[in-house]
Formats: structure tokens, C-alpha cells, sequence
């Protein structure tokens, strides 16, 4: 069991190990700390804790050791252990292979410049609706660029589900908007081609049949259409 048969023991001059019991395997993980008295004594308190969370359901392997082989071992789904920024370079690569070259610049644009920026760091099943309010809420832009970054994250997230990486896209008829002021006349400004794609691409059902529709007509209202359907629901 280690150090006074508590668990944990010195694995090397930099490093703690502890070891535990979870769902039947005995798992061992180190901790990058030299096994000093002290540090020994805060890696008991360590296991002490992840015993408790064990014993009361609460352990998340994954953000206790992301490092760790463990935790993709133990993972409900492949979003619990992945990072979103592993999971949209790879998306990425696929969405190359059939989106027209000025479409795929769009998505790669978007994705390395906001979304990787923004959000890589969280796993793939950890990103919400939350940290996308309080990403947005901070960016200068009309709500026709947000909606143009939410698109492509709210298709990569259903293609993560179609993968098996999730089981729910948070973002499925949900997008965030500001309050704008209200001008004094209408400014036309047009989606291209290639926002108009974007915009479908995350879309299905008779919401995209809806603006496909007004995209098609040219109706007068179809910036107005898109805003209304990327409300919160």
C-alpha cells in the first residue's frame, strides 16, 4: 500500500505515487512532488479526498489525472477525456475532404482563430452553453458573427455526437445574441455564399428549410429569420 501501508509511497526524486481502489481495479497514479515528509503527507490527504468522492460518487478521473491512461479506461464517453482541441483539428481534417475550398476556409478561420483560442482547453463533454455567454458576451461584433461562430460549433458538436464522442449536442437550437440597438434604418447587409453555407450546415429540419427558403428568395427579412432562430429556446 506504500508509505505506512496509507497508499501512497516515493516513486522517484520528483514524484508521489498513490494508489486506490476504483470500480475494481487498483490504479495507481503519480503526482509530480518531492517525496518530502511534507508532500508525502499532502498526497495521503490527496487519496484521502479521492476516496471520499469515490465513495460518494462524485469522481471524475479525467479532471483529477487528465494525463492519466486511466481516465479514458474509466470514460462514460470519448468527449470525457478528450480536449475540443484534438477533437476539431481532427474534425477539421474530415470537413476538408468535402466542403468547397472557400467553405472550409470559412470553418478553419472560425475554429483556429476563435474556437480553439477560446475554448481547446475544455473536454469535449465539458463545454456548455455557459462558457460560450461569457466568451461572446466580451467579443465586439454584430450578432451575424456571432451566429457565424456559433454555426461552426454547434456543427462540429453534432458531428462529435454522430462520432459517439458525446451523447447530446448542448447547442442544438440554442445560439446567443445580444441586445442591438435599434437604428434608425435598415442597413443592408447580406450573408455571402459562404456564410449562407455555414449557417445551413448547422441547421436541419424545417428550421433549415426555413432559411434555405429565405436565402433562396431573397427576402428582405432573412437577417431578421437567422437572428430569431439562433434565440435561445
Amino acid at each position: 500500500m506504500g508509505r505506512d501501508g496509507r497508499g501512497v509511497k516515493a516513486a522517484s526524486e520528483s514524484s508521489i505515487e498513490i494508489s486506490f481502489m476504483y470500480k475494481g481495479t487498483r490504479c495507481r497514479e503519480r503526482i509530480p512532488l518531492k517525496p518530502t515528509a511534507a508532500n508525502l503527507k499532502r498526497a495521503e490527504n490527496h487519496r484521502s479526498a479521492i476516496l471520499h468522492a469515490i465513495a460518494t460518487d462524485s469522481f471524475d478521473y479525467a479532471a483529477t489525472f487528465p494525463n492519466s491512461t486511466n481516465a479514458a479506461k474509466f470514460a462514460v464517453q470519448k468527449g470525457d477525456v478528450e480536449l475540443l482541441e484534438n477533437y476539431l483539428d481532427k474534425w477539421l481534417d474530415v470537413q476538408k475532404q468535402h466542403l468547397k475550398t472557400s467553405t472550409y476556409d470559412t470553418y478553419r478561420k472560425i475554429t483556429m482563430g476563435k474556437l480553439i483560442p477560446w475554448f481547446g482547453h475544455l473536454r469535449v463533454s465539458a463545454i456548455g452553453k455557459k462558457d460560450v455567454k461569457l466568451q461572446l458576451a466580451k467579443v465586439e461584433a454584430t450578432n451575424k458573427t456571432l451566429a457565424n461562430i456559433q454555426s461552426v460549433l454547434r456543427k462540429a458538436m453534432q458531428d462529435a455526437v454522430d462520432d459517439e464522442v458525446i451523447e447530446t449536442n448542448p447547442f442544438h437550437g440554442w445560439c446567443y445574441s445580444k441586445k442591438e440597438e435599434v437604428r434608425e434604418r435598415d442597413e443592408i447587409d447580406p450573408f455571402t455564399k459562404d456564410e449562407q453555407a455555414v449557417i445551413l450546415a448547422s441547421l436541419e429540419g424545417q428550421g433549415r428549410n426555413l432559411i434555405q427558403f429565405a436565402f433562396w428568395t431573397g427576402a428582405t427579412s432573412t437577417s431578421s429569420v437567422v437572428s430569431s432562430s439562433c434565440r435561445a429556446r
